[in-house]
């Protein structure tokens, strides 16, 4: 098991390096490439300080070229981009004009925060409600629960998050919460008690919003799961030899019911680190999904580039963890 763990954590260097390199050549390839963004901000600058449309020299776009490391072909400027990595340096967003991993330790927390809350209280809520709809299969509870979950799920995250704000920040209906950002302008000024009130109601529209993402499918696949193991043979035999229901349930199907569950576990890291880009718009918080976009919009290489290393090696983790997760639900699982 343990010579299987440490492949897996060897195969994340090559790994990354393919997905990297692959993402770095379709960058520069692409249209509106570093390049173009560039020029397009020095036009811009020129046009705000009150100059006629600037022209771009040659000898200008040349310098550039040296600067973003374009006047070498695509796989040698990817070995400068890899060199200043190994010397665990992620570069300088051109976008900010700071360093890559200053906005990301910046950014990271307040992902981290909605994310984190949102994930468990997830798995909190949607394991116990995949239980009770398997168990009161065809009740009025499981279509009740059904017809609530289906409905949430058919509406889009954004627009969720914009009904939730109408009908209990915007103060047309209830104001019960604040309308957005991620503390209060005189957050400083409060007690320790109520920074912690002001952080909960900033953060519980959001979150809903992080769970309802997740909710159904995590539901149903839980329910849909249990319902399988249900109906096997072990759990008949369990019952003719006089264990109880309950006991038949939780003592046996209850454990293998939840690989499934395991098997997305890990890779729900990669939404916590990223954050969700319509939530932050939709709440104006200052997060990971929003700072992707924009290096993404930008084409701002170096942010890019820096932000898809973190998120593909948070990937590849939890894929790992997933695994181990195998393990810790059923020993028998050998991964030779």
């Amino acid at each position: 098991m343990w010579k299987y763990f440490l492949k897996r954590f060897l195969l994340i260097f090559p790994t990354l390096l393919g997905i990297t390199f692959l993402v770095f050549l379709i960058s520069h390839f692409a249209p509106g490439g570093p390049l173009n963004s560039e020029i397009a901000k020095l036009k811009g600058s020129a046009n705000l300080a009150g100059a006629s449309t600037k022209q771009i020299s040659q000898e200008e776009i040349e310098l550039i070229k040296k600067r973003l490391h374009l006047d070498k072909p695509a796989p040698i400027a990817y070995l400068y981009w890899l060199k200043q990595i190994v010397q665990f340096d992620l570069g300088e967003s051109r976008l900010h004009s700071r360093k890559v991993s200053e906005l990301i330790i910046e950014k990271l927390p307040v992902s981290l925060f909605f994310g984190l809350s949102g994930f468990f209280l997830t798995y909190l809520i949607c394991i116990p409600l995949g239980i009770q709809k398997a168990l009161k299969e065809g009740s009025r509870f499981d279509f009740i629960t059904s017809f609530i979950i289906f409905f949430t799920y058919s509406l889009p995250v954004f627009a969720f998050a914009m009904l939730l704000l109408y009908l209990f920040a915007s103060g047309e209906v209830f104001s019960f919460f604040p309308l957005g950002h991620e503390v209060s302008d005189f957050y400083e000024d409060l007690s320790f008690i109520g920074k912690v009130k002001d952080r909960l109601a900033h953060m519980f529209l959001p979150v809903i919003c992080y769970v309802v993402g997740s909710f159904a499918v995590l539901t149903l696949l839980m329910k849909n799961s249990l319902l399988d193991q249900i109906a096997k043979e072990y759990v008949r035999t369990a019952l003719s030899k006089g264990l109880s229901f309950s006991d038949a349930i939780f003592q046996h199907a209850f454990r293998n019911s939840l690989i499934p569950i395991a098997t997305g576990f890990g890779s729900n890291l990669t939404l916590i680190f990223s954050g969700s880009l319509f939530i932050e718009l939709v709440f104006n918080i200052d997060g990971m999904g929003l700072l992707s976009f924009e290096a993404v919009r930008e084409r701002d290489t170096d942010l890019m580039m820096g932000l898809l290393l973190a998120q593909s090696f948070l990937g590849l983790i939890g894929k790992i963890v997933s695994d181990f997760c195998y393990i810790i639900i059923d020993p028998r699982i050998d991964f030779e």
